[in-house]
C-alpha cells in the first residue's frame, strides 16, 4: 500500500550544498568517522523513510569547505521539491546547509555530468591569526612576493599533465587537466586565490597553492614549476597547503 510520503514515480533530485568541513572527515562516507555525505544521508533517510544514497560532484578532504557542492539522489518520497531544503535544514547540523533543490533529469549524475569546478583558497597574512576564522583560512604571516606569485600562476593555465601536483593515494590514471582561469585577489589582510578547470587531481589545488607560497618565499622559481609539469616530478613542487583555506565554490554542468 502506498504511504502518504511516497509516490509511484521515482524522482532525481539535485541539491546545492554549503558546509563548513571543520568537524567532518571529508565529503565521502567513512566506515569509522563522520562525513558530510553520511550526515545528509541520515537526515534524508529519516525524512523519506527510504534508504538514500547521495552522489556528490567531488570528494572534498577532511577540513575542506564548500559553498557550492552539488549532489543528487533518487527517491519516491512525495515531499514537494521546494520544501526539500527547509525539511533538511531543520534537522541537519548548522554547519551544513542545503541552499537549493531542483528536479533533475533521470540520467543526471552529479559527478559524471560535471564539466568543471571552481575552487578558492584563502590565506590570512597578518601578524596574528584570527580567533574566529582559524578554521576557515590558512594563516601565513611571512611576507610574500606577490608579483612573483602572479607570474607563476600563469604557468598553470591551459592543459598540462599535473602528475607532479598530485598526492599519492588517488585512483586516477589520466593526469592531464585543463585550468581555465587562475586569479588572485587581495582583500585587506587576505589573499584569495580562485582557480577553475575541467577537473582536479587528489590534493592538486592545495599542492599548487603550497607551491605558490614557496614561490612567494623565493624558495621555488618558475623553472622548478615547469620541470614539475614536464617531468611529473612531485619533489620540484611545494608542500601541500593546509585544508582549512580551501573551498569548493561551484560545479559546472
Amino acid at each position: 500500500m502506498q504511504t502518504s510520503t511516497e509516490i509511484k514515480e521515482e524522482r532525481n533530485i539535485k541539491l546545492i550544498i554549503e558546509y563548513d568541513g571543520t568537524n567532518y572527515h571529508g565529503w565521502q562516507r567513512q566506515p569509522n568517522a563522520i562525513s558530510v555525505q553520511q550526515t545528509i544521508e541520515q537526515v534524508l533517510n529519516k525524512i523519506t523513510k527510504q534508504r538514500i544514497c547521495i552522489i556528490g560532484a567531488g570528494r572534498t578532504d577532511s577540513g575542506v569547505h564548500a559553498c557550492g557542492q552539488v549532489a543528487n539522489f533518487k527517491t519516491k518520497c512525495s515531499i514537494p521539491i521546494e520544501k526539500v531544503p527547509n525539511a533538511l535544514n531543520s534537522i541537519l547540523p548548522k554547519d551544513i546547509i542545503i541552499k537549493d533543490a531542483v528536479l533533475a533529469a533521470e540520467e543526471f549524475h552529479a559527478r559524471y555530468a560535471a564539466k568543471g569546478k571552481k575552487y578558492s583558497y584563502i590565506i590570512n597574512h597578518t601578524k596574528f591569526p584570527s580567533a574566529f576564522r582559524r578554521n576557515l583560512e590558512y594563516h601565513y604571516p611571512q611576507k610574500l612576493d606577490i608579483e612573483g606569485i602572479n607570474n607563476a600562476m600563469q604557468i598553470f593555465i591551459g592543459s598540462h599533465d599535473f602528475k607532479g601536483f598530485m598526492s599519492t593515494g588517488g585512483e586516477i590514471r589520466e593526469t592531464i587537466r585543463t585550468i581555465f582561469n587562475f586569479d588572485l585577489k587581495q582583500e585587506e589582510e587576505r589573499l584569495i586565490f580562485e582557480i577553475s578547470g575541467n577537473g582536479f587531481l587528489y590534493n592538486m589545488v592545495r599542492i599548487i597553492i603550497g607551491t605558490l607560497i614557496d614561490v612567494g618565499r623565493r624558495k621555488i622559481n618558475i623553472s622548478d614549476i615547469q620541470e614539475a609539469l614536464i617531468k611529473g616530478d612531485r619533489s620540484k613542487a611545494g608542500k601541500t597547503a593546509p585544508p582549512q583555506g580551501l573551498y569548493l565554490e561551484e560545479v559546472y554542468y
